[in-house]
C-alpha cells in the first residue's frame, strides 16, 4: 500500500467514523462508537497496530496521520459528549423545573398583625366620616407633650416614675426630651401647622413606665380632634356612637358618659359602652353591663391657645383610645403582653390575611 492509498483510506475512515459521532443520539450510542473506532479491537486501534508491520519509511508518513486522527477522533467524542450531556440538562431542567431561590421548609403565610389592621380598621372609619390622619415625632420636648396640654409641672404624669425621659449631657439647659406618653402632641402640632377648622385622628406608639396583663411600657393609641365654630358634646357623642357600631359591626351601640378630669379638656367624660359577657365572651350593644372605653372632652381653652386657635373664636372636642385594647375586646384576646412577643403561632391564630383590607364597603373584617 502506497502513501497516497494510506492518506485516502485514513480520509475515508475519518469521515465514517465523524459520521458516526455526529449521529450518535445518546452518550450509551456514542460510548460504542468510541469503542469502535478507538477501543482495543477498534478500527483506528487494528490500523495502529499494522505499523510494525510497515517499512521505516512507511510507518513516518502513516504513524503521524493515525495519531493525528486518533487526536481527532477523541477531540470530536468529547465535544460530542459534551453536547450531549447539555442537551439531557436542558431536558432535564424543562421536565424538572424547581425554582432553587424557595425555602426548602414548608411555605407559611404571612399575616397581618392585630394592632395594624385595627389601625387600619379605626383610619377606614374615621375618614368615612371626614377625618384625616396625621402622624408626629415619637420623641418629643415635654413642652409639646405636658406643657401645651395645659398638664402642670407638678402633674404626676410628669413624674419619671410614669415618663420615660431622654438623658440629657451634664449643663444641658434645653427643654428635656421624653417618649411621647400619648399621641396628643400631635394634635398641637397640626394645630400650628394647619389652624381650624380641623378633623383628624392621630394614631401611632406611645409610651409609658407600667407593665401587666393589661399594660405595656409601648402600647399604641389613637386619638382624635374635631374644631369649628359650632361644634358640642353632642357631636361628641354621635361620632363615637357611629363608630363603636361600625367597629363592632352590630346595629347601635348604647354609650354612657361620665363625669371625669383630664387637664387638657373641659368638660371631660370617660365613655363606657353596654356589653354583656356569654361565656367569657364579650358582647356589644346589648346586656346590663358596662365598659369603659376612652377618655374625652371638649378641647380646653388653653389647649387651644398653645396651638394657637383663638378659643373666643373656635372650640372643639377630643377623644383618646387604646388600639391593642380595642383590638383585645373586638377579638377577644386575653393578654396585652402577647402582642410583643414575636411568637408565630399567636400570630398565626389572631393575624389576618394580607388581602384582608378593611373598608366601610367591603367590611371591616373580611
Amino acid at each position: 500500500m502506497d502513501g497516497q492509498d494510506d492518506a485516502t483510506g485514513l480520509e475515508g475512515l475519518r469521515a465514517q467514523w465523524f459520521a458516526r459521532i455526529a449521529e450518535a443520539a445518546d452518550e450509551s450510542a456514542l460510548e460504542q462508537v468510541r469503542v469502535g473506532a478507538l477501543g482495543k479491537k477498534g478500527e483506528v486501534s487494528l490500523k495502529m497496530r499494522e505499523l510494525g508491520k510497515m517499512t521505516p519509511e512507511q510507518r513516518q508518513t502513516a504513524g503521524p496521520a493515525l495519531n493525528a486522527l486518533k487526536d481527532e477522533l477523541n477531540s470530536a467524542l468529547l465535544a460530542r459528549r459534551a453536547s450531549l450531556a447539555d442537551a439531557a440538562l436542558a431536558e432535564r431542567l424543562r421536565a424538572e423545573w424547581l425554582d432553587v431561590t424557595l425555602s426548602a421548609r414548608p411555605q407559611r403565610r404571612g399575616t397581618i398583625h392585630p394592632v395594624s389592621q385595627v389601625t387600619e380598621e379605626v383610619a377606614a372609619i374615621f375618614a368615612d366620616m371626614g377625618f384625616g390622619v396625621a402622624e408626629g415625632p415619637q420623641v418629643e420636648t415635654a413642652w409639646y407633650n405636658f406643657d401645651a396640654l395645659n398638664i402642670p409641672g407638678h402633674h404626676p404624669a410628669r413624674a419619671e416614675m410614669d415618663t420615660f425621659y431622654m438623658a440629657r449631657a451634664d449643663g444641658d439647659d434645653r427643654d428635656p426630651h421624653v417618649l411621647r406618653t400619648h399621641t396628643s402632641p400631635v394634635q398641637i402640632r397640626t394645630m400650628q401647622a394647619e389652624g381650624p377648622p380641623l378633623r383628624i385622628i392621630a394614631p401611632g406608639r406611645v409610651y409609658r413606665s407600667d407593665y401587666d396583663q393589661t399594660h405595656t411600657p409601648m402600647f399604641h393609641q389613637v386619638e382624635g380632634l374635631a374644631i369649628d365654630r359650632d361644634i358640642s358634646m353632642a357631636n361628641l357623642k354621635w361620632v363615637l356612637e357611629e363608630f363603636f357600631a361600625a367597629f363592632f359591626e352590630v346595629d347601635g351601640v348604647e354609650t354612657r358618659f361620665r363625669a371625669s378630669h383630664f387637664p387638657f379638656t373641659e368638660p371631660s367624660a370617660e365613655v363606657d359602652i353596654r356589653c354583656s359577657w356569654v361565656d367569657g365572651q364579650l358582647k356589644v350593644g346589648e346586656g346590663d353591663g358596662w365598659l369603659e372605653v376612652l377618655g374625652s372632652g371638649m378641647v380646653h381653652p388653653k389647649v387651644l391657645e398653645y396651638g394657637g386657635i383663638d378659643p373666643s373664636q373656635w372650640q372643639g372636642f377630643a377623644f383618646g383610645m387604646g388600639i391593642d385594647r380595642i383590638a383585645m375586646l373586638k377579638y377577644g384576646i386575653p393578654d396585652l403582653r402577647a402582642f410583643f412577643d414575636s411568637d408565630l403561632r399567636w400570630l398565626r391564630h389572631y393575624g389576618f390575611a394580607a388581602l384582608d383590607v378593611p373598608t366601610m364597603r367591603g367590611g371591616l373584617s373580611a
